[in-house]
């Protein structure tokens, strides 16, 4: 794993202290910041929360063992990817990614939806 640049107190035995749920949802805080912010026209922050996003979703990955899981993690990342390298930030397809997330774990859904 390589040295983190933008959570520098996070490591991968800390990060896998968290249960799954709290990691999708530190992730998903990343993209709600990125919905403010495409909303507000930041084009370089919303830049900035993707790449936290990217970050904290690479650790996440790196402890994850389901084969499953992995997986969904990983078509994740690729779909996120895809609205990194947009020249356009679809608020849409942010909330989409959002949304997939979130299902990737039960309790992480039920903190954030209604």
């Amino acid at each position: 794993m390589y040295r983190l640049k933008l959570h520098k107190n996070l490591n991968k035995e800390r990060w896998n202290a968290f249960d799954r749920g709290r990691q999708l949802l530190m992730i998903a805080n990343e993209l709600n910041r990125a919905k403010n912010w495409i909303q507000k026209g930041g084009t370089e922050e919303v830049m900035n929360c993707y790449e936290r996003a990217f970050e904290l979703l690479d650790l996440t990955i790196s402890v994850t063992t389901d084969e499953h899981r992995l997986k969904e993690l990983l078509r994740f990342r690729e779909m996120l990817g895809l609205q990194y390298i947009s020249k356009e930030k679809d608020i849409e397809i942010n909330g989409k990614l959002l949304k997939v997330l979130l299902s990737l774990d039960k309790n992480a859904y039920e903190v954030i939806s209604p």
